[in-house]
């Protein structure tokens, strides 16, 4: 295996788990700024109040898009598997 083979698999890696993560980010990024600027207004400053939109806001992005966060990190291990062997010469 070349030096070019693994940079790619390392850079196919890191895409697919970018793809994967990005939802459940980027929600928890938009519920905490939402929460944030809610304490901000209302002057409650509850360290606790942030945690529970979060982990709500991360548990619905699996619901709605685990089906295609999986679908990706499964064909991303077929061709990985698929291609072992041109990896391996």
């Amino acid at each position: 295996m070349d030096q070019g083979t693994v940079i790619d698999l390392a850079r196919n890696a890191l895409k697919v788990a970018l793809y994967v993560s990005a939802p459940m980010l980027g929600l928890s990024l938009i519920v905490g700024l939402a929460v944030s600027i809610f304490q901000a207004t209302t002057q409650i400053q509850e360290q606790t109040l942030t945690f529970i939109p979060k982990i709500l806001a991360v548990i619905g992005s699996i619901a709605v898009f685990g089906v295609w966060m999986l679908r990706v990190m499964v064909e991303y291990t077929q061709n990985l598997f698929l291609n072992m062997n041109q990896y391996i010469k």
